[in-house]
């Protein structure tokens, strides 16, 4: 086939030349493309090869092309949540709606359509990808032959790691700050009925962090983003009113209609926290100690104390313990938190910590008590000490090789072509 150039403008209006260099059925990948790519994996500090790149984005393109030959799809609405979150992200990043068109060179629609494009691809990739795979498991003897095959000199060095486990307790706020905080708001909405701007009353008062790009304005929602108490206030509105004061997780807010287009929806609004008394504190470290006499004298477990009761949910489902990127409950030391770390340093293993107080990240002030279950010396890896990481890296390579088979079977189903410029990378003796 013959590879079309074409030309682009980019951000700095000077136009550049760009061509397809890949191609699997109707679906392509263009030079700018890898050579994006290339440059985020060399961003992020990871090694890079244009070749592996182009051949990664050949075999995205190749599951979803035979996606659609066997009809598996994305629901509109997983794009659109998707985009939704990608979108509120990037606004996060540069300020407004205003600054990625001009950052981008493009009207925010445009740029929501070419976004909405490569999430879906790259979501029905996933998904085929995912049944192709998410049955997999490994036996026992699988994960110990695969271990056999890694040379001695290849193996592994683990640094220390850890099994340590937390209870949070978050103070609850009395009803006298939260009636104070409602206070606060009624006063600074009868100034804005008043005449006072919306967004410098947003930044001069607001906890949301995002105040100080946005104002309070949280850009078009679709249902289910936002906390449901905030989309039920905001569609109870209609353009233009304020909302008296309504309690969410994160606090107590005010809000402005300012647009409502269908199932979305344009919204500012002011937030304020209330924070807990000295005697909310005590509360809630009397309630840990009493918690923690419970676990040393056996009448409860840890693990069950933090799924009941710990605050934090992102530990208490996992009994209470840290765990890694992948889930293991044992985790490198040099991965916690520096505090966490030094506190350990004065603990001995089996230890509950007396409840401590401490800042959660954003700001909120609550209780926790530490259990220092188990250390691991740093170590060569073995399969006695290492057993859940090798089981892990064995399913991957097994997930590697169906992915191999699959792709050799797929190919004919498809068709395939590399631009003669990256010919030297044979990825289709690779693909093909």
């Amino acid at each position: 086939m013959l590879f079309s150039s074409f030309l682009v403008e980019g951000q700095s209006n000077k136009l550049v030349i760009d061509k397809i260099v890949g191609k699997v059925d109707n679906y392509i990948v263009l030079k700018s493309d890898v050579e994006k790519a290339y440059l985020d994996a060399l961003s992020q500090g990871r090694s890079a090869d244009k070749c592996l790149v182009l051949e990664s984005l050949m075999v995205s393109k190749m599951l979803v092309a035979k996606a659609e030959i066997d009809s598996v799809e994305v629901s509109d609405d997983e794009v659109d949540n998707n985009l939704d979150r990608r979108l509120q992200f990037f606004i996060s990043q540069v300020g407004s709606e205003e600054a990625i068109e001009e950052y981008y060179g493009k009207t925010l629609e445009q740029f929501k359509i070419e976004l909405a494009e490569t999430i879906k691809e790259q979501l029905t990739a996933q998904k085929m990808e995912g049944e192709l795979t998410a049955e997999m498991s490994v036996s026992p003897a699988e994960v110990r032959k695969f271990f056999r095959n890694i040379p001695n000199d290849s193996l592994p060095y683990f640094s220390t790691e850890v099994k340590v486990g937390q209870i949070v307790k978050i103070p609850e706020v009395s009803k006298s700050q939260k009636d104070l905080v409602r206070k606060r708001l009624n006063d600074i909405r009868r100034q804005i009925s008043d005449g006072a701007d919306f967004n410098e009353m947003a930044k001069d008062n607001s906890m949301d962090p995002s105040v100080v790009q946005n104002g309070g304005e949280l850009g078009f929602q679709r249902r289910g983003v936002l906390a449901p108490e905030y989309e039920a206030t905001a569609f109870k509105l209609k353009a233009g009113e304020i909302s008296e004061p309504f309690e969410t997780d994160f606090g107590i807010h005010i809000l402005q209609l300012l647009e409502r287009r269908g199932n979305t929806f344009n919204t500012r609004h002011i937030l304020i926290s209330p924070q807990p008394l000295e005697t909310d504190i005590l509360g809630a470290v009397d309630y840990l100690d009493s918690l923690r006499s419970g676990i040393l004298t056996d009448t409860i477990t840890f693990a069950k104390a933090a799924k009941e009761y710990s605050d934090d949910q992102q530990t208490s489902s996992n009994g209470g313990f840290f765990s890694d990127g992948d889930g293991a409950s044992r985790i490198s030391v040099e991965e916690l938190d520096p505090v966490i770390f030094f506190t350990l340093d004065t603990m001995a293993l089996g230890t509950i910590t007396k409840p401590m107080r401490y800042r959660l990240d954003d700001g909120t002030e609550a209780v926790r008590i530490l259990f220092y279950d188990e250390k691991l010396a740093p170590h060569q890896a073995n399969l006695r000490d290492d057993y859940q990481k090798i089981g892990r890296a064995a399913l991957a390579e097994k997930r590697g090789r169906t992915m191999e088979n699959w792709f050799l079977k797929a190919r004919d189903d498809v068709y395939i072509e590399v631009d003669e410029e990256y010919q030297y990378c044979k990825i289709m003796n690779r693909i093909n």
